[in-house]
């Protein structure tokens, strides 16, 4: 599931925002719409099904970091190849320490040059 969500986010082309979200997100947790969009292209990029609340259609959680390397939380769907962000807020401590692992295994695999 994971990787197949990677593909399609490797074919997406762009984002798609709606204007009654939009401005949720930042007023709620003060997350920028830019920001958001930054941890999609940052590494690592950690994404996985978010079954339980798909009720409609399918959504993912993911943690990334902007490029600023601020943490992040995105819940996302994919509207044909537009990333769609439902909601986004800074990771807990404990989704820190997820990602944490998940950038030291990243930095194993493929150390800066």
């Amino acid at each position: 599931m994971t990787e197949a969500i990677h593909s399609r986010l490797a074919a997406a082309t762009g984002f798609e925002w709606d204007s009654g979200n939009r401005p949720k997100i930042p007023a709620r947790h003060g997350v920028d719409p830019g920001e958001c969009e930054q941890a999609f292209f940052q590494e690592p990029f950690l994404a996985s099904s978010d079954a339980a609340h798909a009720a409609e259609e399918p959504r993912w959680r993911a943690l990334g970091r902007t490029a600023a390397a601020r943490p992040l939380f995105v819940v996302f769907t994919m509207r044909g190849t537009l990333i769609r962000v439902l909601a986004a807020r800074p990771m807990t401590r404990k989704e820190r320490v997820i990602y944490a692992h998940a950038e030291a295994q990243h930095e194993k695999n493929d150390p800066p040059v």
